[in-house]
């Protein structure tokens, strides 16, 4: 019994600048990737905090517009970002916000032409990661205490 044909090869077919026909590729998936290596683990990190900054980003909208609403509505932001559960998120933020700032500027030393090599590459993952945690940690030393 023959089946008919995938509809999805569709896709991967194409031509050479000659006229010849081709396959292209099929992209792997998670699966091709090792999570651990600091390539895929560092690109896959960028993208998860890059979704994280933009759902930040909902809190920093509802303490703006609370403030601009009035003393109540200012004090219940005020109030859940003060609570255990608004100080780990804020927490979280500053660790998101770091690390797209240092992730960011490894992107643009490499967008400069620097930094391929796979020893450069390794070494510039692991100063982005402790560059976020030395950085988060002295972020929230000063705000604690000018907040105190």
């Amino acid at each position: 019994m023959s089946y008919p044909p995938d509809p999805r090869q569709a896709a991967f077919a194409g031509r050479r600048t000659d006229g010849t026909a081709i396959q292209r590729p099929l992209s792997p998936h998670l699966q091709a990737y090792n999570m651990l290596e600091m390539s895929s683990g560092m690109s896959i990190a960028h993208r998860a905090t890059g979704i994280a900054w933009s759902a930040g980003m909902v809190f920093l909208v509802w303490w703006l517009v609370a403030l601009a609403s009035g003393p109540s509505a200012f004090a219940q932001v005020q109030w859940f970002l003060s609570s255990f559960l608004g100080l780990l998120m804020l927490f979280g933020l500053t660790v998101v916000a770091w690390f797209k700032t240092l992730a960011g500027v490894r992107h643009l030393v490499w967008d400069a032409g620097y930094g391929y090599s796979l020893p450069v590459m390794v070494r510039s993952g692991q100063a982005v990661l402790i560059g976020t945690a030395v950085l988060t940690m002295l972020t929230w030393v000063l705000a604690l205490m000018v907040w105190r």
